[in-house]
């Protein structure tokens, strides 16, 4: 299956948190990464906080939605990551996206992210892999849902980081 994973971090070493997450996706059992997207800074949603880089990455998996979950929450595990807050600052979000065409709503796990078609800071990485790609429920590709979109402070900063 065919899955797509925002990656955003505010806190500490932001460009090695990125590094992190993709080091993580590619040791999963049953996983491959596929590509990623180029990193944006951002500014963030919630309280006052520092502004974020963001991304996209993709995957190949065998792994259920329920299981590439478990495998997200470890690797921000490994990061430090707090939930002290709603939208609060974090060392490291990976949120599923999209996991090949379904539709999960289930206690903790609803993909596609609710989030996603009013997401201009995830839209635009996802864009960059997948515009044509429709996301189920909405009727629309990824390309429709960001062109939908009123503007958002947010710029291409680099290269996602390997290693």
């Amino acid at each position: 299956m065919r899955a797509f994973i925002a990656v955003g971090t505010n806190l500490g070493d932001r460009w090695a948190h990125l590094a992190l997450a993709a080091r993580g996706l590619a040791a999963a059992p049953r996983t491959a990464l596929v590509a990623a997207s180029r990193v944006f800074e951002t500014a963030p949603l919630g309280p006052p906080q520092p502004r974020y880089l963001n991304a996209v990455l993709e995957v190949e998996t065998g792994l259920t939605p329920r299981g590439l979950l478990g495998v997200t929450q470890a690797i921000e595990a490994q990061a430090h990551r707090r939930r002290d807050q709603r939208w609060g600052a974090r060392t490291l979000d990976l949120d599923l996206l999209l996991c090949g065409d379904l539709e999960v709503r289930e206690r903790g796990l609803t993909v596609p992210h609710p989030g996603l078609p009013a997401r201009r800071f995830v839209l635009a990485p996802l864009a960059q892999l997948a515009p044509d790609r429709p996301v189920p429920g909405t009727g629309c590709t990824v390309a429709e849902l960001l062109a939908a979109l009123p503007p958002w402070d947010l710029a291409e900063v680099g290269l996602y980081p390997r290693s």
